[in-house]
């Protein structure tokens, strides 16, 4: 079977499907099988995405893509730092 990779947004969406289907009598295998997941997959999806909502998602998103670019920033920036003591210590 091939697997296929979800937004997290589509995600979140799922899971809040799922806990409305969930809280009119369906059973977690009739929602797995609606969604077309296995139980494990939605266990795992509940236990990560279950409490966020889709604009807290994209939120996320944008602070992750912003926390590696200042990564970036330190990195480079302790690399200039380490090259000119380097220099400076006269061992070049």
């Amino acid at each position: 079977m091939k697997s296929k990779r979800h937004a997290p947004e589509q995600v979140i969406r799922k899971v809040a499907e799922s806990d409305e289907i969930l809280s009119k009598g369906a059973t977690a295998s009739e929602v797995d099988r609606s969604f077309g997941i296995t139980e494990t997959t939605w266990h795992r999806w509940k236990n990560t995405y279950g409490d966020i909502k889709v604009t807290e998602s994209k939120r996320v998103k944008e602070l992750e893509a912003e926390n590696e670019r200042l990564k970036k920033i330190v990195a480079d920036q302790a690399f200039d730092v380490d090259m000119l003591k380097e220099i400076a210590s006269g061992h070049f």
